[in-house]
């Protein structure tokens, strides 16, 4: 079978560590008779460099014209780059933000899962996790909130006042909700609802029509979490959830907190997802610029993501297992990058991890 795949490598590490995911994909393709078309397109910073803009039309029409599309990541470091000395709609995260919007990517999917072999990289104590580790799913609303809202910054009396509107309607809280509990009804059925209801009014709607949501999904047993109590679970008892559905904001720090808890954020893959089986997929990390070019980064993440993208968006479920095998398979023979590295174990660069996750195919 022949697919189109978007590609945007974007910037810091991004370009390193999607060259080891089209390096996994395409021994996929050898191994089991398909063809990947790749386009690349830009966005973020290295947009702004050559287009004036973190995301052109044209390379959003790119996008749409290809089955998915697998990107590495955007930005540089906020404090140096001149991209950071721009308005906020011309840095390089507004290219993203405008994709998502774009495309309809409203439902973020970011599984956390503690592998065996890294239990040692994990800081939490080995009492708490236990032998059975956890296995979770954090289902973020993606195009809506805080970030998606009205925003100013004006004089009053003398004083500069900044405003930022948190909004959603139940519309948006509801097609985000039946994607959690889709997700639950494949896993271990149990969705935890996280928000803010003891003071937001956009939280009380979220759990009003959650509600609604859950009475079609009778076989799933769920429960609302205030987000300052489920941020202190995920450390106390992270085995205790299975899919979490939050909105934007929540659903972006929860997530990195997830991601550490894995033994390294370099671990965690993640998929944006429309209505229709079209997605984005990328891992959770941000560019890493500080190592950008240094052979140092984790592709895992990337290549975990390259394997969502082959299990929701291109429906082949069998390749993107091989994949997660081969990266289990090569955890088990101790090969590390400097990130989950421990005493005793094979230290290997981004490349060379590409290398060894392909020929485990």
């Amino acid at each position: 079978m022949n697919f189109k795949i978007a590609l945007i490598k974007g910037d810091g590490i991004g370009p390193e560590i999607v060259d080891e995911a089209v390096k996994v994909l395409n021994k996929v393709a050898e191994r089991y008779g398909h063809t990947f078309e790749y386009t690349r397109v830009l966005m973020g910073g290295e947009s702004i460099d050559a287009c004036g803009v973190p995301l052109t039309d044209e390379a959003i029409a790119a996008c749409r014209a290809s089955d998915s599309v697998l990107m590495g990541s955007i930005g540089g470091n906020t404090t140096t780059s001149p991209w950071y000395k721009l308005e906020p709609s011309l840095r390089p995260e507004a290219g993203l933000l405008k994709l998502r919007k774009s495309l309809g990517l409203f439902a973020n999917i970011r599984p956390a899962y503690l592998y065996d072999e890294l239990k040692a990289a994990c800081p939490i104590k080995d009492e708490i996790i236990g032998d059975k580790g956890f296995d979770m799913v954090i289902m973020r609303e993606l195009t809506g909130g805080l970030y998606f809202g009205e925003r100013k910054t004006v004089m009053e009396n003398g004083v500069l006042k900044a405003y930022d509107s948190l909004t959603y309607d139940e519309n948006e809280i509801r097609r985000i909700a039946i994607k959690g509990f889709e997700i639950a009804m494949k896993r271990r059925k149990n969705v935890v609802s996280v928000d803010k209801a003891n003071v937001l009014d956009s939280s009380r709607l979220w759990r009003k029509v959650v509600e609604e949501v859950a009475k079609d999904y009778p076989e799933v047993t769920y429960s609302h979490m205030l987000v300052d109590n489920c941020a202190m679970q995920l450390v106390k008892n992270p085995g205790q959830f299975d899919v979490i559905l939050t909105e934007n904001m929540f659903g972006d720090i929860l997530s990195d907190e997830a991601s550490e808890i894995t033994g390294s954020i370099g671990m965690l893959s993640s998929a944006s997802l429309s209505e229709t089986s079209f997605g984005l997929y990328e891992p959770s990390h941000g560019s890493a610029p500080d190592i950008a070019g240094t052979n140092q980064a984790n592709p895992i993440a990337t290549i975990l993501s390259a394997a969502m993208m082959l299990r929701f968006s291109l429906n082949l479920d069998e390749e993107a297992d091989a994949i997660e095998t081969a990266v289990k398979n090569v955890l088990k023979k101790d090969y590390r990058t400097v990130d989950i590295m421990s005493e005793g174990q094979t230290l290997v660069g981004c490349r060379e991890m590409g290398d060894v996750i392909a020929a485990e195919i």
